[in-house]
């Protein structure tokens, strides 16, 4: 009897679909690793610049395109200056760039489609009517058409990445828009929101409150993976001459230095750290990103 009222007594813990999720995540040994690369990388763009010795500013035209050595450890670049300390400071522009990005995709596109899934009709018909002349146009061709038009002379060197962030943000909301506009017009038949109905609940209430959380992780995968999108993008531009100019840093600019066939087979140092910088960053991102859509997934077993 003991046994059985001990078995009786004992409660199942109850875990949170976040704790379930994280379970989840951490059995996926790829996503993992993508994590870790992740914040490996953002570490050593955020700390890097302050302990290592040398400036990503400092020019030493006696030293030009000098190869790695114990002084300078991935060489220098056409004016002297270290390619180390411009890569790590070059990583936190082009990783801002990609979060900061991303962050004015996801609000605008979360908040333009619950407006659209939730109230229908004209609303409805309105913001999606935008979308699809967003969606008509090459994103690329576009991006570059706008860029061009606002990049100005006038402009100092380490004010353009601002302008890089919300071009591409500003751009890139359109498909987060439709996924979030098409889960709300499921989620709003359901019958918690006919009860918050019932409640006599505010449409911000409704929508911010019950609807909202019950799609965040669609968003929240969407964005993961937009990051990687967006630092692409950003490189693309800045290698083009469209995003952020020289001399202040990122991995798309650096990389411009293999504009030449001397440079790209006799000088990798100049190009190939923020290739490889922009290859681990892209990919850990997408491993991360899968492994979290497959962990946010409730279809799936824990």
């Amino acid at each position: 009897m003991k046994k059985d009222d001990k078995v009786i007594e004992k409660k199942e813990k109850i875990e949170s679909p976040w704790t379930v999720a994280w379970k989840r995540l951490k059995k996926n040994k790829l996503s993992m690793a993508g994590l870790y690369i992740i914040i490996a990388l953002i570490l050593i763009a955020i700390i890097g610049p302050i302990v290592y010795p040398q400036s990503w500013e400092t020019t030493d035209l006696v030293n030009t395109f000098a190869k790695p050595s114990s002084e300078h450890l991935l060489g220098t670049d056409n004016v002297g200056r270290d390619v180390l300390a411009r890569l790590m400071y070059g990583g936190r522009i082009s990783l801002a760039v990609g979060f900061i990005a991303v962050s004015i995709s996801v609000a605008i596109g979360t908040i333009l489609g619950i407006v659209a899934g939730y109230y229908g009709g004209i609303v409805d018909t309105i913001i999606m009517r935008i979308v699809d002349i967003f969606l008509c146009f090459p994103f690329l061709p576009l991006l570059l058409m706008v860029s061009a038009m606002m990049s100005d002379n006038s402009v100092a060197p380490d004010k353009r990445m601002y302008i890089v962030m919300v071009i591409i943000g500003v751009l890139s909301w359109p498909s987060l828009c439709r996924l979030v506009r098409g889960q709300i017009l499921s989620l709003r038949e359901q019958e918690f929101m006919q009860a918050a109905e019932a409640l006599g609940l505010s449409d911000r209430r409704k929508m911010f409150v019950h609807l909202l959380p019950n799609t965040l992780a669609s968003i929240i995968v969407s964005a993961t993976l937009g990051i990687g999108s967006a630092i692409l993008t950003e490189s693309a531009l800045s290698f083009l001459g469209l995003g952020v100019t020289p001399p202040t840093p990122t991995w798309g600019n650096m990389i411009q230095a293999a504009n030449d066939a001397y440079a790209l087979q006799f000088q990798p140092w100049l190009w190939m750290p923020a290739g490889v910088c922009i290859f681990l960053t892209v990919m850990s991102i997408n491993l991360f990103g899968d492994g979290l859509r497959d962990a946010l997934d409730p279809k799936l077993k824990v």
